[in-house]
């Protein structure tokens, strides 16, 4: 169960087409063997407080924190990381082109003895 959360400065909001960062983000995990597909989440929030650098408005930030749940060996982490950032990277490239962002990624372990789940996705995915 991967979860993606990404937090993203309000001045980006008109740069930026957050829906279609969610998918994309959500199409590069599912094509990395260690995320179930059935678990994977994609959601964005908008932060309206911000103050960055120098403190000029202009700058953006978009943080992806990756909660994912333990067992799963560093390396296979750092290559699904390394492939998510870059799927972030890629479809930020045309924004950043003119606009100051800062892009960062962290992926962190959920202790499956403290993180009770439950759902029927499974059911209704599509063959």
């Amino acid at each position: 169960m991967p979860h993606f959360h990404i937090d993203y400065s309000a001045n980006l909001e008109d740069v930026v087409d957050m829906a279609a960062l969610c998918e994309a983000i959500r199409a590069a995990a599912a094509d990395i063997d260690t995320f179930p597909m059935a678990g994977i989440r994609v959601r964005a929030t908008r932060v309206d407080h911000v103050a960055m650098a120098d403190g000029n408005s202009k700058h953006g930030f978009i943080d992806l924190s990756v909660r994912l749940r333990e067992g799963r060996s560093d390396a296979v982490k750092k290559d699904a990381i390394n492939r998510i950032f870059m799927a972030l990277k890629d479809f930020m490239t045309p924004a950043m082109e003119n606009h100051s962002i800062a892009l960062s990624a962290e992926m962190r372990d959920i202790d499956a003895d403290l993180s009770p789940k439950f759902g029927n996705v499974r059911d209704h995915l599509e063959d």
